[in-house]
């Protein structure tokens, strides 16, 4: 238990103070009493007796119900274990010359940018998101992080280049995510010199990728070897098919290039990590695959503000207190 305004806890002392001026007016009254009916009839009079003890119990309420009040005016506070849904999910997008094609409607690419808004959107503020994005290289467009708006900003930034590597991309995934997971705040930058421990096989983290790609691969490294990366890391990698298995035919700097879907290469990649491969043939289809994506319930402790249970548990023994006076004594204390 902890207080937002310690410095109004001096205001108990008051508390100690109307006791001791409560029982000051008690022997007094007791005095009187004597003085008019006598020593031995004060003394021994049952009923006065009982009266005595019913306007203790009536003062008790008093003082227990101020004392809670005071404590309220300091604004108590407590630690709750709370529920949430949290982890990390890396949006890897393909930006690769090929997702320019048009066999989604109106491209691959917008296709893909207007799903994982859409997904963005559905997830709670405890869930991070990151944002990579790989051609003939990989690179972090937006590090881990709840700012939904960000996210956003940076999916709408993304665009068609090059070539494509997409071991570059998962390779670039995981170090966003080993960053964000030793340091949030350090993110892509951070130092990620040491190697890894491989986690136990079928262990999976609150981590995971979304690999949005054609999956037509024509650079180095081998993308086996980067999903091996991650299963070791027990992140797993749901790759989501961009396109269609007939393809459509672009234009590459000033080249006419077959473009054609390689859901080969994505299952094996989906498979070694413990993942799930999706074919997204339309935009609603593609919306839909994010819908299974793996989070974790996790209980974390948190302050929260009690200051209305103390207020409220004050007044309510206040009036248990004054309604007590008012069946044995016909008035208020």
């Amino acid at each position: 238990m902890s207080f937002i305004w310690p410095p109004m806890l001096i205001l108990l002392l008051a508390i100690p103070l109307g006791a001791l001026i409560y029982l000051g007016l008690e022997r007094r009254r007791r005095r009187r009493v004597a003085a008019y009916g006598g020593t031995a009839f004060a003394a021994g009079n049952r009923a006065t007796a009982i009266v005595r003890l019913r306007r203790r119990i009536t003062a008790a309420f008093t003082l227990v119900g101020l004392t809670i009040l005071v404590l309220a005016t300091a604004r108590p506070q407590g630690v709750v274990s709370v529920p949430r849904v949290e982890g990390t999910v890396i949006l890897a997008f393909d930006v690769s010359g090929s997702m320019a094609a048009d066999d989604m409607e109106p491209t691959r690419m917008e296709a893909a940018k207007t799903a994982a808004r859409a997904f963005v959107e559905r997830q709670p503020s405890s869930v991070l998101i990151g944002v990579v994005a790989f051609s003939d290289s990989g690179f972090s467009i937006q590090v881990p992080t709840a700012d939904q708006p960000l996210v956003v900003a940076a999916i709408n930034r993304l665009g068609p280049e090059r070539g494509t590597s997409i071991a570059r991309g998962i390779l670039s995934s995981l170090a966003t995510i080993a960053a964000a997971e030793a340091d949030p705040a350090a993110g892509y930058y951070a130092n990620r010199s040491a190697a890894p421990t491989p986690v136990p096989e079928g262990t999976f983290s609150a981590a995971s990728i979304v690999l949005l790609s054609d999956g037509e691969n024509n650079q180095s490294p081998d993308p086996l070897e980067a999903a091996g990366a991650a299963a070791d890391r027990g992140v797993r990698i749901y790759t989501v098919g961009i396109g269609s298995a007939a393809g459509t035919t672009i234009e590459v700097e000033g080249f006419k290039v077959h473009s054609q879907l390689d859901e080969p290469m994505l299952r094996q990649i989906s498979e070694a990590t413990g993942g799930a491969y999706y074919a997204a043939s339309d935009p609603d289809e593609l919306k839909a695959v994010y819908d299974t994506i793996n989070t974790r319930l996790a209980i974390h402790p948190e302050p929260m503000e009690v200051t209305s249970l103390f207020a409220g548990a004050g007044i309510l023994v206040l009036l248990i207190g004054g309604i007590v006076s008012l069946v044995w004594l016909g008035r208020l204390p």
